[in-house]
């Protein structure tokens, strides 16, 4: 890889296009999620996968996180040589390839992975079964979001069949409203919230009344959109929001946030005027991503002080539909607020960090590309 180049001192002085992140706004972020999750009598673990940075994790590890939430088996591999001692993976982790690496990571950090089958379990059981270990695992429950997950009323007896297993420890359930990301209004936002509530803590009395779980086994939720309603949710232990250290437009459009709270944008210039009612900038689909816009897609991001979005993108090219009044001159140097920031993060190697108008240097992105 090559070496980063150097950093001017003024954000007007950065080639674009580039990614600058507020960190005066990161900061404000994270630690107001600390305090909703202090408030609740909740544990907060980020999902990393927002921003696949160490600078950014120990941030957030510093404001009080209890470790990070991660996805991938080559992430935990990542974080864990950079320090971080506590990581959950949720996701459902399979294989005796992965179950092997899990447990040299098991060797220097406290590690938790996600489930929803015995038969994924087994395959991660039977490596540290024979080694004579026990590898913590957390069942996951589907609270209508309809990906993975086990239905709250099949809890108990899929809960049976992996604590019955060798090498495996049943530390807990968790689930994921990701169906808060549709939410059209307040009250399907607040539904969305109870729902995924209601569905991992009654599916947790249930196992644990079935002798299954302890009495402080874990009990995990959270997205940025449902978390600070699901967080209060009685019963529940821990919270793993991850969009909301950076925000971007989709958490602006589903009013999970203020278009003020968004830490990330995108430094972009105007290369081309051809029309009254068309502008492009140097950003495309390999700096901002194509992921829709949520809940109602609309374009491919927001051009801060403008009312004209990017209509369309190809690789290099952002295709800005000017609405009437407005205009555009080629040179001109906008930013632009993403539809999805996890996705930006997970297309650059560093960020720019940002105080004000003065560049503070790079955030790396380290866990860049890691899907395995």
């Amino acid at each position: 890889m090559m070496p980063a180049s150097p950093l001017p001192s003024s954000v007007e002085e950065l080639a674009t296009p580039c990614v600058l992140i507020d960190l005066d706004v990161l900061e404000r972020n994270v630690a107001d999620m600390q305090a909703r999750a202090h408030a609740a009598g909740v544990k907060l673990r980020p999902h990393a996968k927002t921003h696949k940075s160490p600078e950014v994790g120990r941030i957030q590890i510093a404001a009080g996180a209890s470790g990070l939430t991660l996805a991938k088996t080559s992430e935990a591999e990542v974080f864990a040589g950079l320090g971080f001692e506590d990581l959950f993976l949720g996701f459902p982790v399979y294989g005796a390839d992965k179950a092997r690496r899990l447990l040299a990571l098991a060797d220097r950090v406290r590690l938790a992975v996600g489930t929803d089958s015995a038969e994924g379990a087994r395959s991660l059981g039977d490596v540290f079964h024979a080694a004579g270990r026990r590898l913590r695992v957390r069942l996951k429950i589907d609270c209508g979001y309809g990906r993975v997950g086990v239905p709250p009323e099949r809890a108990v007896a899929v809960a049976r069949e992996i604590a019955d297993l060798p090498g495996i420890e049943l530390e807990g359930l968790f689930t994921h409203g990701g169906q808060g990301y549709a939410a059209r209004s307040p009250d399907e936002a607040e539904r969305a919230s109870r729902d995924e509530g209601r569905a991992v803590v009654e599916a947790a009395e249930a196992v644990r009344g079935a002798g299954l779980l302890a009495l402080d086994a874990e009990v995990s939720l959270g997205s940025t959109p449902t978390a600070r309603s699901s967080m209060t949710s009685r019963g529940a232990t821990e919270c793993r929001p991850g969009t909301y250290v950076y925000n971007d437009f989709s958490q602006v459009t589903l009013g999970s946030c203020r278009l003020e709270d968004c830490a990330m944008t995108i430094l972009a210039t105007v290369v081309s005027v051809p029309a009254a009612d068309r502008a492009v900038l140097d950003a495309g689909s390999k700096t901002l991503s194509n992921d829709p816009l949520h809940p109602v897609p609309g374009g491919h991001g927001a051009v801060l002080g403008r009312t004209s979005r990017l209509a369309r993108l190809s690789e290099e090219h952002g295709v800005i539909r000017v609405e009437p009044g407005e205009s555009f001159r080629v040179g001109e140097r906008v930013r632009v607020l993403p539809n999805h920031a996890c996705q930006v993060s997970n297309l650059h190697d560093r960020l720019v960090a940002v105080r004000g108008g003065r560049v503070e240097g790079w955030i790396t992105v380290a866990a860049r590309g890691c899907v395995e």
